[in-house]
């Protein structure tokens, strides 16, 4: 009775709560719309919020359809650079650019591109009125900012806006889209998350950050991934702004800069800052002219996670302020490059706040003596690089977090001895559930049969294999009767390289389709691959 009634739409608000819990699933929200009209009208924001994300099915069709949007005068236009008017959708039941909650230059920069490749390629079946579409880049100029225009005269109500310009071309771009924005301040007024991520300054850039302090109050989560500046004085100076302008930041992460962050860290002791702010993400910052972490620290009421990823000068000066500091020290997450006596007294004042780790060129047994002794609640463990004589130890703090390890990275990719080694025993210390698994290593047939067998009874959700190949050996078979028939995973993903060519199951589309019948979804290796900072970016 209450499952027709959900099907028949008598329970809107639970109906609603469900289709929520798939977000993220869009395999499973596109068979949401075909249920009823009530199911398609709550899946369909969800399915639209963010199509530019690299985890959407990239198609790029969905450009075709927000362009149905344009005025006409901007459609004349497009039919000037050779696009037909039969290209855009004939009729839309839903203002898709209304649904748009998260938005990222780059990530624009990207689907426009491969949409005008897509373009070039199926011109017939496009409705391309002539052959000769206008210069990529102008193009691209034009639907990019097109697309911006059309997000903003729809009134969408942006939740997460990142400022990503890597390549110089979207300086270019961005600069079209500036003077949008500037004119339309709502377009930003209630973004909740805000990243930053460029590799140099310039005019427009500054105006946006001061436009962007006096517009919107309400982030909640501010992101800034910035390379070292000889004029870094004056976008920390921005920086500062933002944050003391913001009414209620929780999360904060510097990333990147290698200059001084005192100005930015002292700017934490507003107070909007210190009975709100809960994590703080330091990547890739050198530590060696940073002086006020004990001064912040100490004043920060709520501060629940601090994570260190891939830092610099994590030394005596660094660890002497983390000492001065009176306040539990929660280190949720270190992922370093090496382990020495610095960072020992690290782990002993972390102890079990630590969840995430992953040490890189690590020779030290007694560094990893002191995880297993001190860090029993690690959820995230990886990638651990380890000499042979240490692997043991390895497999002994992995029984020691057995119940509550859900993420493990293991790297040998090329070291034949040792791979043999964890494969041959890793199968018996694994926990029962894994959420994800990636094994990058030089894989014996023999030695995988033998892991897999040995780990036929874990469920594993998301199993990625990177193999160096040395010998022709196929490793399908072995995956195909322990992981495929056995169907204890959801997500597969599995790249192999041999004589410098690479190969990634997910172009094999005959062992793909094998895979779907079995319910099990084979991705491509880089996008079911999960990157450390973005892990606990979202995590956090």
């Amino acid at each position: 009775m209450a499952c027709s009634k959900l099907l028949s739409g008598d329970l809107p608000e639970l109906i609603n709560e469900i289709i929520q819990y798939f977000r993220d699933d869009y395999k499973t929200l596109h068979s949401c719309i075909f249920v009823n009209r009530l199911w398609c009208r709550l899946a369909i924001p969800l399915l639209w919020e963010d199509p530019f994300s690299k985890d959407y099915p990239k198609y790029y069709r969905f450009i075709d359809i927000y362009l149905h949007q344009l005025k006409e005068s901007d459609k004349v236009k497009l039919n000037e650079h050779g696009i037909n008017s039969r290209l855009y959708s004939s009729n839309t039941l839903f203002n898709y650019a209304s649904f748009i909650r998260h938005l990222d230059t780059h990530k624009v920069y990207n689907s426009v591109e491969s949409w005008i490749v897509t373009l070039e390629t199926s011109k017939k079946s496009y409705s391309i009125q002539n052959t000769n579409l206008a210069p990529l880049p102008n193009f691209i100029n034009l639907i990019y900012r097109l697309l911006f225009q059309i997000f903003i005269e729809n009134k969408a109500n942006l939740h997460s806006l990142g400022i990503t310009m890597i390549l110089h071309v979207e300086f270019e771009y961005f600069d079209e889209i500036l003077e949008l924005i500037l004119q339309n301040p709502n377009f930003i007024y209630n973004i909740k998350n805000f990243m930053l991520d460029i590799d140099r300054i310039t005019d427009n850039v500054t105006k946006f950050l001061g436009f962007f302090c006096s517009n919107c109050n309400s982030i909640s989560s501010l992101y800034f991934l910035l390379p070292y500046y000889n004029n870094y004085p004056i976008i920390e100076k921005h920086l500062s702004q933002i944050i003391k302008s913001q009414e209620n930041i929780k999360k904060i992460s510097f990333g990147f800069n290698i200059s001084s962050l005192n100005h930015s860290l002292l700017s934490l002791k507003n107070s909007n800052c210190l009975n709100t702010l809960n994590t703080i993400i330091f990547y890739r910052i050198d530590f060696i002219n940073i002086v006020v972490l004990s001064e912040v620290f100490n004043q920060l009421n709520v501060l629940e996670s601090i994570h260190i990823i891939y830092c610099h000068s994590l030394n005596t000066k660094f660890i002497q302020q983390i000492n001065n500091i009176t306040k539990p020290f929660k280190l949720r997450s270190l992922f370093t490059y090496k382990s020495d006596e610095i960072l020992e007294s690290l782990i002993r004042k972390s102890g079990n706040y630590l969840e995430n780790l992953g040490i890189v060129n690590n020779e030290s047994q007694q560094f990893l003596r002191l995880i297993i002794k001190y860090c029993g609640k690690i959820k995230y463990l990886g990638p651990i690089w380890l000499d042979k004589q240490n692997i043991c130890l390895l497999f002994n703090l992995i029984e020691n977090i057995t119940q509550n390890l859900n993420y493990l990275v293991i790297d040998y990719f090329y070291n034949i001895h040792s791979s043999s080694f964890v494969l041959q025993n890793l199968g018996q210390v694994l926990p029962l559930k894994l959420e994800y698994l990636n094994l990058l290593l030089t894989i014996n047939t023999n030695d995988l049969k033998i892991f897999l067998k040995n780990s036929q009874n874990i469920f594993i959700k998301r199993f990625l294999i990177k193999n160096l190949k040395t010998e022709s050996e196929d490793i399908f078979p072995y995956i195909k009767e322990y992981v495929m028939e056995k169907k204890r995973i959801k997500y597969l993903a599995i790249k192999e390289s041999f004589h410098g060519k690479s190969e990634d199951l997910f172009s094999q589309k005959d062992k793909v389709k094998e895979f779907e019948l079995n319910d099990i979804q084979v991705l491509n290796y880089n996008d079911l691959l999960i990157d450390n900072y973005n892990f606990i970016k979202e995590t956090y």
